[in-house]
């Protein structure tokens, strides 16, 4: 379900964050609708982590309708939420200890005093 339920997310849908409210829905839902019926290009397609895919008026009701269902809403915001970016790895730890060759210096003609 879960490359579902990215590519059919009614947020990217809607192109709007998992923050919006209803009435953000609503108005982008009616204007994207309205886009739709005048042909206009810019809402033929909607983007999600997986890609572009094609939008049509069906598509755009269906999304409005998942986001006026609280259960539902809750379920695509999961979905349509990044993830915060993971931490950097910790740095290697060395073990303390003498060097792994400590007569290499000397080996390559270095001269090397000793305390």
């Amino acid at each position: 379900m879960s490359q579902d339920s990215l590519q059919k997310n009614p947020f990217y849908i809607l192109g709007l964050p998992p923050t919006a409210t209803r009435a953000e829905v609503e108005r982008q839902g009616q204007k994207l609708l309205g886009l739709l019926e005048l042909g206009a290009k810019q809402a033929r397609n909607y983007t999600t982590p997986l890609g572009d895919f094609p939008r049509d008026a069906d598509l755009v009701r269906w999304a409005m309708a998942e986001l006026r269902n609280p259960d539902r809403r809750l379920l695509h915001e999961v979905w349509a939420t990044p993830l915060p970016p993971l931490p950097p790895p910790p740095a290697p730890r060395l073990a303390p200890g003498p060097a792994p060759w400590p007569e290499a210096l000397e080996a390559l003609g270095w001269k090397v005093h000793r305390s």
